[in-house]
């Protein structure tokens, strides 16, 4: 199995930052595509950036030139770097990685993380 562990979410006023970050344990063999998604009260989950093994990286619209994903492939983990917060921004926020789970079927899963908050207000 593969776990997914995320930190980093709390409380920051508007224009404010933070950072979230996210580690992947287990029975990991190779981790395809990375990424984080939200999920604000009432709304759909969306999706907010992705990163591929490759480094080729994608973004909402609402978070282009505020917010900045990586990854580092020795930690097994991606990060989000989540500047100039607005109160739009509100959500729980979610790890996904595609993976290829050693003593699995030769395939790419996806696992998700179990969701860290969010909240931009004054």
């Amino acid at each position: 199995q593969v776990q997914l562990a995320e930190s980093g979410g709390g409380l920051v006023q508007p224009g404010g930052s933070l950072r979230l970050s996210c580690g992947a344990s287990g029975r990991v063999f190779s981790i395809g595509t990375m990424g984080w998604y939200r999920q604000a009260p009432g709304k759909q989950r969306e999706l907010v950036a992705t990163i591929t093994d490759g480094g080729r990286t994608n973004y909402a619209d609402s978070v282009k030139g505020r917010f900045t994903i990586s990854r580092d492939d020795v930690k097994n983990t991606v990060s989000l770097q989540m500047n100039i917060l607005e109160p739009e921004d509100t959500a729980v926020y979610y790890c996904y990685a595609n993976v290829e789970v050693i003593g699995w079927a030769k395939a790419m899963y996806d696992f998700w993380g179990q969701g860290t908050q969010v909240t931009v207000c004054t």
